[in-house]
């Protein structure tokens, strides 16, 4: 009886069944909520994303020139009266812009959040590809059901961002590259950069993924016939343009116009707090540790990072690559969670490797070893699950409410006041552009084209504007006030 169960398990359709139910479950756990107004967590980059992709329905796309809702100084130290939002290069707002103007049956939001659901479908398959390749099948399972299932994970690739795309393109980079390694097949290695140079276009911070390939590289042929070959030296050479040259192209291009290119260089290091006790603490304690693994999931992960598979070390390096992330890009990674999404897939493969070898943990009480195990899992699941949960929550509806006004009362050329302590949340959902900050006197606004003052709470700068300008409408939950007449 038990030969033939385990004749069942080792066929591969058995295999794919388990991997189309972890898809299915994909799907599930992302569809909730999936028609949320852009009022969620980290609402104002989503908002900033979408409204790239908003202009381009609305103004006609031009990849070179993206442009947004936001005309302020707030983000670039520069008015910026054409709204040009140069950050990432804009496939995502691409793909995401065409979807709505093909099939307006869904609304851009729910488009927005679709896309990255459906990239980060295409990330499980690899990654259980992966997995599967340097752990074992049900490694790559495994490892597959950690991406689809992580609460935070199951958040942030749904959310109206680039990075799930980027991972995306950065994993089939890496897939197709373990095939050029695995056959010897060029054409492997040159379809391996141009998905990474995607990648790197969608995300520059996806090059940290060019370290396990480095391992992969180094492995096979070593560094001296890397530097003797004259033939294999040159195809990595090429390699290394067709990744890198693009991204440097997009970086001179857009250097054009610096009233579109938002501060950045504080992502790295800005407020000083690499290796500060304080750094530690967020990114492996409140992150990795708590947030992503649940606290008790770190005892698999350590398991993962413990074992040498298949006398490979290539998911340690896929972690080390993230490591190497998180310590340079530090400040934005203590500042935003949404910046761990790029880590995700190497916590994943660490992580089912961890599972496989405590499940065949020899050295313990194997029935007590399976049940921490389990009990770990669980307890991961459930820890992570309940501080996620908040994410979705619309703590603000007023926002939702005072945009449909504004829409309601005023004209689509209007430009609008509207803060927001600098987050263009209210903004975007007025489907006006304007400033999300007064970031200068109200008449010097007005002079730049300001036509109406809308706030969400009557703090003192607002009932100060009350006792200058006209009100155009007032509830208790918002006000919109006309510039344009003065008491």
């Amino acid at each position: 009886m038990f030969k033939k169960i385990n004749r069942v398990f080792h066929r591969q359709y058995f295999e794919y069944l388990i991997l189309s139910i972890i898809i299915l479950l994909f799907l599930f756990a992302r569809l909730y909520k999936i028609n949320n107004p852009i009022a969620d967590w980290h609402s104002w980059r989503q908002a900033d994303t979408s409204s790239v992709s908003r202009t381009y329905v609305e103004q006609g796309i031009n990849i070179l020139l993206p442009r947004y809702h936001d005309i302020s100084t707030i983000q670039t130290g520069y008015f910026n009266p054409q709204g040009y939002r140069f950050v990432e290069f804009p496939i995502y707002n691409l793909i995401h812009s065409l979807l709505f103007l093909n099939f307006p049956f869904l609304n851009l939001e729910v488009w927005g959040r679709l896309l990255s659901i459906f990239s980060s479908l295409i990330s499980t398959f690899f990654i259980y590809l992966i997995g599967r390749r340097f752990i074992d099948r049900w490694g790559g399972l495994i490892a597959s059901f950690f991406f689809s299932l992580i609460p935070f994970n199951i958040y942030f690739s749904r959310v109206i961002l680039p990075e799930p795309l980027s991972v995306t393109f950065a994993l089939i980079s890496v897939w197709l590259f373990v095939k050029f390694i695995d056959r010897g097949n060029f054409s492997f290695f040159y379809l391996a950069a141009i998905s990474l140079s995607l990648a790197i276009l969608t995300k520059p911070f996806t090059l940290f993924y060019s370290i396990p390939m480095i391992y992969l590289v180094l492995r096979k042929y070593g560094l001296k016939s890397l530097v003797k070959n004259s033939k294999l030296f040159i195809h990595f050479f090429v390699f290394s343009l067709i990744t890198i040259l693009p991204f440097l192209f997009w970086r001179g291009w857009m250097s054009k116009f610096p009233e579109g290119i938002p501060f950045w260089k504080w992502a790295f290091n800005g407020n000083k707090i690499r290796f500060k006790p304080s750094f530690w603490r967020w990114i492996f304690g409140e992150r990795v540790g708590h947030l992503i693994l649940g606290s008790w999931g770190l005892i698999p992960f350590s398991f993962g990072l413990l074992k040498k598979p298949k006398g490979e070390y290539f998911n340690h390096f896929f972690f080390i690559g993230s490591f190497f992330y998180l310590l340079i890009v530090a400040s934005a990674n203590v500042m935003h969670d949404y910046y761990q999404t790029i880590i995700i897939p190497a916590i994943c493969l660490v992580l089912a490797q961890g599972v496989v070898n405590f499940w065949e943990q020899g050295g313990y009480d194997k029935k007590i070893t399976r049940i921490l195990l389990v009990f770990s899992l669980m307890v991961m699941f459930f820890t992570g699950g309940l501080q996620v949960k908040e994410f979705y929550k619309i703590n603000h509806p007023e926002i939702i409410e005072s945009g449909i006004a504004v829409d309601r009362l005023t004209t689509k050329d209007s430009l609008i006041v509207a803060p927001y302590n600098g987050d263009t949340a209210l903004l975007y959902q007025t489907g006006r552009w304007g400033w999300p900050y007064v970031d200068r006197p109200i008449q010097e606004l007005i002079k730049n084209g300001a036509d109406y003052y809308l706030s969400v709470n009557y703090d003192a700068q607002t009932k100060e504007f009350m006792e200058i300008f006209e009100t155009l409408e007032e509830t208790e939950n918002y006000i919109i006030l006309d510039l344009s007449r003065v008491k």
